[in-house]
C-alpha cells in the first residue's frame, strides 16, 4: 500500500498519522507474507503426511534416517511417486491386468468391502481419468429462481435407470457448489438447454466461488453478458411457443 497525501479543501495536504501508517504497513506485510506462509504450511503438511505413511513400510536399511543424524523430508513423496508410477506401468501390461482382475474377483466375494471398493474406484476413475470430461467444464444455470444465475460444474449425462426415468429429451448432470466451501453443494439433472457452458476453467470457477466474487477471473467480465443473452433467448423461446 502506498502512502497517499490527500488534498484538503484549503489546498493543504493531509498526512496520515503515524499509527495509520503503521497499520497500513502491517496489513501490507500481512498480504505479502500470509499467502506464502499458508502455502508453505500446506506443502510441509502434505510432505510430512506422506512421509509418515511411507516410512513404516520401508525397511530400515533403505531409510537415510538410519545412517544420517538429521531427518530428510520428502523421501516418502519420492518413494510414493515412484511406486505409483511402477504400479501403473505394471497395470498397463497383460500380467498386471490379470493380477488386478484376480484381486478384484477376491474383493467381489466380500459383501461389505465389495460395495465400498467399487464406489471408491468409480470416484477415482471419474476424477483422475485423462479422457473423461467430468468437472472439466463450467456452466451457468438459473438458481435459486428466475433471473438468478449461478456457476455449476458440468458432469456426465445420466445413464441407466436415471436416464430412463427422466422426461424425454437430452439431460446433463451438474454440480452446484456452495460458497465458500465448494466441496458441498447440490447435484442436479437438468435439460441440456437449461445449462449454458461458459469459457471458464474449473480453477477460475473455484476461486470465484470460494472468494464469494472477490477474486474475479478474466472471463468474469463476460458472465453478465452471457446471462443476459441466455435470458433473452429464453424470452424469445417462450414467446414463440
Amino acid at each position: 500500500m502506498n502512502e497517499i497525501n490527500e488534498p484538503l479543501a484549503d489546498g493543504a495536504l493531509f498526512r496520515p498519522s503515524f499509527g495509520a501508517r503503521v497499520r497500513a504497513w502491517f496489513f501490507t506485510g500481512l498480504i505479502i507474507a500470509g499467502p506464502l506462509a499458508v502455502t508453505a504450511w500446506l506443502v510441509w503438511w502434505f510432505i510430512d503426511t506422506v512421509d509418515n505413511w511411507v516410512k513404516p513400510l520401508m525397511p530400515p536399511a533403505l531409510s537415510p534416517d538410519t545412517y544420517l543424524s538429521v531427518h530428510i523430508p520428502g523421501l516418502g513423496v519420492v518413494v510414493a511417486f515412484v511406486g505409483l508410477t511402477l504400479l501403473g506401468f505394471l497395470a498397463a501390461n497383460l500380467a498386471g491386468r490379470t493380477l488386478i482382475k484376480i484381486g478384484e474377483s477376491i474383493l467381489d466375494r466380500m459383501p461389505v468391502v465389495r460395495g465400498l471398493y467399487k464406489s471408491v474406484k468409480q470416484i477415482f476413475e471419474t476424477i483422475f481419468s485423462q479422457s473423461g470430461t467430468s468437472f472439466r467444464r463450467v456452466g451457468l444455470v438459473e438458481f435459486p429462481g428466475k433471473g438468478m444465475w449461478t456457476i455449476v460444474f458440468i458432469s456426465a449425462p445420466p445413464a441407466g435407470t436415471v436416464s430412463n426415468a427422466l422426461p424425454a429429451g437430452d439431460h446433463i448432470s451438474v454440480f452446484l457448489p456452495c460458497t465458500p466451501n465448494p466441496t458441498t453443494g447440490f447435484y442436479f439433472f437438468l435439460p441440456v438447454t437449461d445449462v449454458i457452458e461458459i469459457p471458464m476453467s474449473p480453477d477460475d470457477a473455484a476461486k470465484l466461488i470460494m472468494s464469494a466474487g472477490l477474486i474475479q477471473p478474466e472471463t468474469q467480465v463476460a458472465l453478465g453478458a452471457l446471462a443476459e443473452k441466455a435470458k433473452a433467448q429464453k424470452v424469445l423461446t417462450s414467446e414463440s411457443v
